[in-house]
């Protein structure tokens, strides 16, 4: 067996050991994973492959690809939350192996290693794997758009060997635009918009030279067409253009004002990719500046890599809502750029500065200082509530009947070791042994968060209306909220195709000749409503912030 074969299977198994285990031992979580979950549960009810629908009506803010790979888990799993985040979980391994290979390819054996171990142990691009959300695939399917028309025009100038980008140009050419028409059905056609901005400032910096030529340029746009076009082109012939109208309603309206709840300053995308793609962002910083790179190519990767930074990082903070996965596609060149750092501190090329250290410590420390704190805290809620937001909801949240062992605090002191280990073998030239006690360390510790904490925040935001929701599967009832937005009433109530078009109606709901009984929540700072107020409908009960009504049917 080869040593390139061997470690994509190491890899590949370490992102089964770390990405597949307790994937359903929590609740999926409101928005995101509820919706695109429910999209595809809705696939299998109904049997319909090729139109998105969420509560049984279309579904405009989201192309398929992800929800029919969601859906095939569920024909096969059941429909649970292993089976919605699975597909993240398989896509984080073919990323690892994908990282290894094309980090082999440009710098070595090691850079490989370094670039998928400093993937595999950083806090938000490994969460991001054992999620339900869209931007794994999408992301994946960019970066390698983008990897393979660089390796076109590098084949086109004769910048490198064959040995290296052993096909043809138009070969490269033809296979990014098919990989990036993936992501344009994964997520829509800013994959598209994207690339081509990256390619602009790219061209620009080059003084206009043309890296590859309009014909080719042209080509692998056709090439990203035909793939989503496969189903765009389906959809507006079934249905009209309402989705695409609508669509793209949706995402600029993202663009242009937050959507409800994600509103952000604009640094938010630099702290969230400071913080969250630790440790491999403090090593990243340093790949900004000057580095020891040999060969022409792998210096021009690096220049993609920090365009590709910027042009998402920049394009991202304009856009006015703000998510922590929309700076996620920075992960591969942060990353990148972290292995480059990386590769040259083994090499003693650089040397580990005080700022570096002092990342580490900082950031390193936050974490340290969350995990082991908050268990504490747990056990002083009074303290923890005189100093939260003051409104109804969010203090009963916090009464929340949650089981705080007191053995939370482990991953925090685990993390302390590994960040003492960490800085002492640094500190003692023991660069190797530092990176590998540094980030598969780190892997340890998301996990160890994972087990300890995840399902007791679930417990405090929201346990309390998804087991409501529970109770109603199974029982031929109306199940709607009141006053706020959740996902949770389509997919935890198993709720079947919708026959009477009344129920969208919430005047019906509440007011009118209803055919069976209607289920309703709402939060407690939703006050003097009609569910209070109309003389058939009882308050069944109230917890941790959520109350229950009832209205039968007569």
């Amino acid at each position: 067996m080869n040593q390139r074969l061997f470690y994509s299977l190491v890899f590949a198994a370490l992102g089964a050991l770390f990405f597949i285990p307790f994937l359903g031992g929590v609740r999926l979580f409101d928005w995101d994973e509820i919706n695109f979950a429910e999209c595809s549960r809705e696939m299998v009810v109904l049997g319909d492959y090729l139109r998105v629908h969420v509560d049984f009506k279309p579904f405009y803010e989201k192309p398929p690809f992800f929800f029919w790979f969601q859906s095939a888990m569920m024909n096969l799993f059941g429909t649970n939350e292993f089976a919605a985040r699975l597909p993240n979980a398989i896509c984080g391994v073919i990323t690892l192996v994908y990282l290894y290979n094309l980090g082999a390819k440009l710098h070595g054996h090691r850079f490989g290693l370094l670039w998928s171990l400093a993937y595999l142990g950083s806090v938000t691009p490994h969460l991001y794997f054992r999620s339900g959300i869209i931007d794994p695939f999408f992301n994946l399917f960019i970066f390698a758009g983008l990897v393979n028309l660089i390796f076109a025009s590098w084949k086109r100038e004769g910048m490198a060997s064959n040995l290296l980008i052993p096909r043809g140009v138009w070969a490269y050419v033809f296979i990014g635009g098919l990989v990036l028409g993936m992501g344009i059905i994964t997520k829509g056609p800013v994959a598209y918009l994207v690339v081509c901005m990256v390619l602009g400032v790219y061209w620009l910096l080059s003084r206009f030279r043309w890296f590859i030529t309009p014909i080719q340029f042209l080509a692998y746009s056709l090439a990203a067409t035909l793939v989503s076009v496969l189903w765009y082109g389906l959809e507006t012939y079934q249905h009209g253009p309402t989705f695409i109208r609508e669509f793209l309603i949706y995402n600029f309206r993202l663009f242009k004002q937050p959507d409800a709840g994600h509103a952000g300053f604009p640094g938010y995308h630099f702290v969230i990719l400071l913080v969250g793609c630790f440790p491999a962002s403090i090593f990243g910083i340093r790949a900004f500046g000057q580095l020891f790179i040999e060969r022409n190519y792998q210096r021009e990767f690096r220049r993609w890599m920090l365009i590709l930074f910027w042009v998402v990082l920049i394009l991202f903070s304009i856009v006015q809502s703000k998510i922590v996965h929309y700076s996620s596609l920075c992960y591969f060149p942060l990353t990148y750029l972290a292995a480059l750092t990386l590769i040259q501190l083994e090499e003693y090329k650089i040397q580990l500065n005080n700022w570096l250290k002092a990342g580490l410590i900082i950031v390193g420390g936050v974490y340290v200082l969350a995990t082991i704190t908050l268990p504490i805290l747990a056990h002083r809620m009074d303290l923890v509530k005189s100093v939260a937001d003051q409104d109804a909801f969010t203090q009963a949240n916090l009464d929340a009947k949650i089981n705080w062992t007191g053995w939370e605090v482990l991953p925090g002191v685990w993390l302390l070791i590994i960040l003492i280990l960490t800085l002492r073998w640094f500190n003692q030239r023991e660069v190797s042994r530092a990176i590998f006690t540094l980030f598969g360390g780190m892997a340890v510790f998301i996990t160890l968060t994972l087990w300890f904490f995840i399902g007791r925040i679930e417990g405090i935001s929201q346990d309390a209306a998804m087991r409501f929701f529970e109770r109603a599967q199974g029982q031929d009832v109306y199940v709607s909220t009141y006053g706020y937005r959740s996902y949770g009433p389509f997919f935890y109530t198993q709720k079947p195709a919708v026959k009477n078009p009344n129920y969208y109606d919430m005047n019906w709901l509440l007011r009118g000749k209803i055919d069976k009984d209607v289920w309703f929540i709402k939060k407690n700072t939703e006050l003097h409503t009609p569910l209070d107020s109309l003389s058939d409908i009882q308050k069944t009960g109230e917890e941790n912030g959520f109350v229950f009504y009832r209205r039968r049917a007569k």
